[in-house]
């Protein structure tokens, strides 16, 4: 079974999960990204998951419930993980607007798995499309999607309290 989702799979998701791939492992290494960079991708990783709820559930009864969890979910996540404090090797160079990055595993983590998760979701509506009317389906993989989007945002909203912070003591 697992051989012939694989042949059913269209060749373009091969090459995002590529492309996702390259780019988590390249979150491996020290970088240092402008600021605009350094948000880019997390909110290009919440567009995703919100897609992917939409996409799955959106035109369903329970799409509207499936959009409000994935929401709750991400809140409830951003402010958590906006809480914890910023590792102390990420530095903001304000006359650069650029970040110095520690190399993490966490980005590579939170791509494979959103794209998991649109993966399957996707590979079981397609073997069964009652799913998608399935309260119980919707919620638990638009919290998935949530849980995932959460903490990207979590992580972005440290890294913009960096930079504001940065940014006010360079110019005092």
């Amino acid at each position: 079974m697992l051989i012939d989702i694989l042949t059913h799979t269209p060749a373009w998701v091969f090459l995002v999960f590529g492309l996702l791939l390259f780019l988590g492992c390249m979150q491996l290494r020290p970088s240092s990204p402008h600021l605009v960079r350094a948000i880019a991708l997390p909110l290009a990783m919440v567009a995703l998951a919100i897609y992917g709820v939409v996409a799955a559930f959106g035109q369903s009864p329970a799409g509207l419930s499936a959009l409000l969890v994935w929401a709750l979910v991400a809140i409830a996540l951003a402010v958590l993980v906006g809480r914890i404090r910023v590792h102390e090797a990420v530095l903001f160079d304000p006359v650069r607007r650029r970040f110095a990055l520690p190399g993490s595993a966490v980005p590579l983590v939170l791509m494979m798995g959103i794209f998991a998760t649109k993966y399957a979701v996707g590979v079981m509506l397609a073997l069964h499309p009652g799913y998608a009317h399935d309260i119980g389906f919707a919620l638990g993989a638009s919290a998935l999607y949530g849980a995932f989007s959460g903490v990207f945002a979590g992580r972005t909203l440290r890294l913009m309290r960096l930079a504001m912070r940065s940014q006010a003591v360079a110019m005092a």
